[in-house]
């Protein structure tokens, strides 16, 4: 399956994330949001597989296309021949509001594996601690935040003023900010995207030690998806505070509302890819650039079993376009 399907996957991110520059920096995050889902669908069908969206835009009544339970891939419309069955989780804009206003860290997201390889999670919010490979074993949800980053400190060999925690600027974070501060540790605030800051509390030299906080449960499992094949490692709880919460968790099969997941739980596929396109720029990758006559983007492709990383610089060319590309 990796080896089949990684570079069809890197396709589809690749045009998802071009459609949604084109409306970076006009205010409109709906637009912003429309164009990478309707780019993003109309290149599913081309994949050679049985495809089924479990975590996508929503409920059938909520979203015209990538909802949960969609099918997708060759095998709508192709019934001779068999296709590899998958389950598929999208992000197709994590950070519209950062397209929107032209800010960095803006990407598109996919992650595949093989059927029931991904937690079909509730659109809810999920505490969730994320770190590094290293740091496996030595944090605790319930533990004191002072204790979580002492023990994160002794893993990676260093003081708690070394390290870098990235927490969502939200006002419900706002005594975990207290208490990393108060600890010692430094804080990297942003305003969206905390799927791309768990990417980067798993990569070395980052500069990012851990990612703490409420965020996205969707999210937390592509997350999971992606530290997989990183090595990283998270927790994460869903957070239920309504009583139509529990209904949501009973009609996706999940009895347990107060579990903690682990990274394996969240993504337990054998055979997991994990595509993502830089939309506008940032730490992670750079952004989508137009040039007369074609486009240059910037991806990150992962796989599970075949264990690879791999950047790709690509440059799309406009067809019958007489172009010069500056290789840098």
């Amino acid at each position: 399956m990796e080896h089949e399907l990684s570079l069809e996957f890197l396709r589809v991110v690749e045009q998802a994330a071009i459609a949604s520059a084109r409306t970076m920096g006009l205010g409109d995050g709906h637009k912003s949001d429309q164009a990478a889902v309707t780019a993003m669908r109309s290149q599913m069908d081309s994949v050679g597989m049985d495809g089924t969206i479990v975590i996508g835009e929503g409920e059938r009544d909520k979203a015209p296309m990538l909802f949960i339970g969609e099918k997708v891939g060759a095998a709508v419309r192709d019934k001779s021949r068999k296709y590899p069955a998958v389950d598929i989780a999208v992000d197709p804009l994590e950070g519209t509001n950062l397209c929107a206003t032209g800010e960095p860290n803006a990407i598109v997201v996919l992650a595949a594996s093989d059927h029931g390889g991904l937690l079909h999670a509730p659109d809810l919010y999920m505490e969730k601690i994320i770190v590094g490979g290293p740091c496996k074993g030595a944090v605790d949800l319930d533990a004191p935040v002072a204790e979580n980053l002492s023990n994160i400190a002794k893993r990676l060999n260093r003081d708690v003023d070394d390290l870098v925690v990235m927490v969502l600027e939200r006002p419900r974070h706002e005594k975990l900010i207290q208490d990393i501060r108060k600890a010692g540790a430094r804080i990297r605030l942003i305003t969206d995207g905390d799927l791309s800051a768990g990417i980067s509390a798993a990569v070395s030299n980052a500069g990012v030690h851990a990612v703490m906080g409420t965020g996205g449960a969707p999210e937390g499992v592509l997350t999971a998806a992606a530290l997989r094949c990183l090595n990283g490692y998270m927790l994460g709880r869903l957070v239920t505070s309504k009583p139509e919460h529990h209904e949501r968790l009973a009609q996706m099969g999940i009895k347990d509302a107060k579990r903690i997941y682990e990274t394996q739980d969240l993504a337990p596929g054998k055979n997991i890819i994990f595509a993502c396109t830089g939309v506008t720029g940032g730490g992670l990758l750079r952004g989508v650039r137009f040039f007369a006559g074609g486009t240059r983007t910037q991806s990150l492709i992962m796989t599970l079993e075949q264990r690879k990383v791999r950047f790709i610089d690509s440059v799309h060319l406009e067809k019958g376009a007489d172009v010069r590309v500056r290789f840098y």
